[in-house]
């Protein structure tokens, strides 16, 4: 990890790295997924490439009772050959123009993720920056929502989640994500 910074939300570590969210050893490592389950590029694939084929196999057996992950939700699968014990594969909105309802469709995928997270038992939990690639979400509003909505979890008093780490591709991905943090969290 090339960059990092540290933030005190109530009695858990909210984090930002700059690097390879495949790398970052956690319980939990949340997937930027696609509604279908498929896989794909940018943080889908390089999980999937890390994680081996276990993962897809087990998401071949979910999809069958479940056809397509709605937006703003997610489902959990093991985590094959990552640094982690489980994948929670959450379906970000794709950006229109912000009044489709993607601000809480987005800040559901981060509320959903960590409490299926903690559902399994994770105390430690790392996120992308979920639907700023292809699915075109601003990156600073992205990085608002994301981190208001897992400051708010991580606040909740029944919250179990020790530490979050958002792993950010790039220098502007975390910059932007730090800043957001600073202006909300102080």
């Amino acid at each position: 990890m090339s960059a990092s910074r540290d933030f005190q939300v109530a009695d858990a570590t909210l984090s930002f790295l700059e690097g390879d969210i495949t790398k970052v050893p956690v319980d939990a490592i949340v997937n930027a997924a696609n509604a279908r389950l498929v896989g794909g590029g940018g943080v889908d694939g390089a999980i999937h490439r890390a994680g081996g084929p276990s993962i897809m196999r087990e998401l071949d057996a979910i999809r069958p009772s479940i056809g397509r992950c709605q937006t703003g939700q997610a489902v959990v699968t093991g985590a094959g050959e990552l640094p982690a014990r489980y994948v929670v594969h959450a379906v970000g909105p794709v950006y229109r123009d912000g009044e489709q309802g993607e601000p809480d469709l987005l800040a559901s995928c981060y509320r959903v993720s960590m409490q299926l997270a903690a559902e399994k038992g994770a105390r430690t939990i790392t996120f992308p920056s979920i639907s700023t690639g292809v699915y075109g979400y601003p990156m600073a509003a992205a990085a608002e929502i994301a981190v208001g909505t897992v400051s708010a979890e991580l606040s909740a008093p029944e919250c179990p989640i020790e530490r979050v780490a958002f792993v950010l591709f790039g220098a502007e991905a975390f910059g932007v994500h730090v800043r957001a943090a600073e202006q909300l969290l102080g």
